[in-house]
């Protein structure tokens, strides 16, 4: 029995109703299961986390590795690669222990041809100056090697809690950006099919939404009659992701409502009490529900950027990260403590989508053995960065095309031999989904002794 004809034998005793535009992805890769056919089963997904205001470079060490230079790394002439096993995480990526030996916790990679002196915008993705994009960034890339329903996916939450897009980030060619969408609603406007009108009010839109799920949460019981165990588990986890989307949208729903009978008094101070954790959390139930529905392969989340500010988290005491960027605290807080806080809120929520993808059953492993999560800044490695360094937190192994493992790897400086660079971390991402590539973004002209070509051997397996 093919594909194809389990596809259609699938899709056709389920009867969908209006669920049927979402549901035919997953239920065409549940097909591929059931024929045998494990290299359409087992997907492999990125999803890139990138989060304003910067990674400070001692948030990746490890218990027992400490800097020794005044750059604040731990060694400029040799490759550091420490097993994680038996050391801790630094409380500010405490969230992510439960992964520990699937992380890779990366230093030393520069990207200067990105220097800004906030946001490096493109150049954080590109590898290229921030200003325009020179040329596709790599979740486009990634996007083009495993495509899925949705070429690329982006959602986030910008720095100053507008609604409009984010434009600065994410580019499909070069020059031609592609919009980051930073409201929860667009986002499942955009996704879920036009069920929306623009000239709704908030409660007509919600109820829209909110029949649309219940439509699909039938046709997804309908789907699982038919279905073995495993496939079963599977859908349970695709509508698990929808309840928890709806659960979010009806607090969201309630913070709109709470502007609107307030204004015009308060909308600036409601506003911003809509806080970035609620929208950041929102969209990762949207993003989880997007890959476990097989709709799209290559996510794009940004939290705060495109901006001086990093976000606004009053729910944690962190007011504005723009002003703990520049040495500021708030009560009860010293500013690294605030940037701790902040750091944990983001890898609770990389820690809980992990978690939902590695409770769904994938072949013989589960959908987090196929994906590889990728955190980093936009800013480098502080809210005023240097770009020497580019800390990256890897999660995942790309179905087995990676060995991370556990490991803390710090490369040798810039103008270093074996120095390394970001780019050279992203033609290793594209050798890892099979479509190789060995030069990517603009070359560090200053950069004479380091090779910015090709993979880095140390991650491919």
């Amino acid at each position: 029995m093919n594909v194809e004809t389990t596809r259609r034998d699938m899709l056709k005793g389920v009867g969908l109703g209006a669920g049927a535009a979402v549901l035919t992805p997953i239920l065409g890769q549940l097909a591929a299961h059931a024929a045998g056919d494990a290299k359409a089963a087992n997907r492999l997904r990125v999803v890139f986390v990138m989060q304003g205001n910067g990674m400070m470079v001692d948030h990746l060490f490890p218990s027992g590795v400490k800097p020794n230079n005044k750059n604040g790394r731990s060694d400029t002439t040799k490759l550091i690669d420490v097993d994680l096993k038996d050391r801790d995480l630094h409380a500010a990526l405490e969230p992510l222990t439960p992964f520990k030996n699937r992380l890779g916790l990366i230093q030393g990679l520069s990207n200067r041809i990105a220097y800004s002196d906030h946001s490096c915008e493109f150049g954080a993705l590109g590898c290229c100056p921030k200003n325009k994009p020179h040329n596709a960034t790599i979740d486009h890339v990634l996007a083009d090697a495993i495509p899925g329903v949705y070429r690329h996916l982006g959602l986030g939450c910008n720095d100053q809690m507008r609604p409009d897009n984010i434009y600065c980030f994410s580019a499909s060619a070069p020059g031609r950006p592609v919009p980051i969408i930073a409201t929860p609603e667009e986002a499942y406007k955009n996704l879920f099919g036009s069920i929306v009108s623009g000239s709704m009010d908030a409660k007509a839109a919600y109820t829209h939404r909110t029949n649309l799920l219940d439509f699909m949460a039938t046709d997804v019981k309908r789907a699982r009659n038919g279905l073995s165990g495993d496939e079963r588990h599977k859908l349970d986890g695709y509508l698990e992701a929808f309840e928890s989307m709806q659960a979010r949208q009806s607090q969201l729903l309630a913070m709109s409502g709470e502007i609107k009978k307030h204004a015009p008094a308060l909308p600036e101070k409601l506003a911003k009490e809509r806080s970035s954790s609620l929208v950041l959390e929102t969209q990762f139930d949207i993003a989880a529900a997007a890959l476990i529905s097989g709709m799209t392969n290559v996510i794009t989340l940004v939290s705060g950027s495109g901006g001086q500010s990093g976000g606004s988290f009053p729910e944690i005491g962190v007011a504005n990260s723009h002003h703990i960027g520049h040495g500021g605290s708030y009560p009860g807080m010293t500013y690294a403590e605030c940037f701790v806080k902040v750091r944990q809120l983001h890898t609770q929520l990389i820690a809980r989508l992990a978690k939902k993808l590695d409770a769904i059953k994938e072949g013989n492993g589960t959908m987090l053995d196929n994906t590889l999560i990728v955190y980093l800044s936009d800013s480098a490695d502080g809210h005023h960065p240097s770009c020497y360094t580019w800390p990256v937190v890897l999660l995942g192994n790309l179905g087995g095309k990676l060995k991370l493992g556990g490991r803390y790897l710090d490369f040798p400086n810039y103008e270093t031999k074996g120095h390394r660079t970001l780019a050279n971390l992203y033609c290793t991402l594209t050798h890892a989904v099979g479509k190789p590539i060995d030069k990517f973004g603009v070359a560090d002209v200053k950069l004479a002794v380091a090779d910015q070509t090709g993979p880095l051997a140390e991650l491919l397996a």
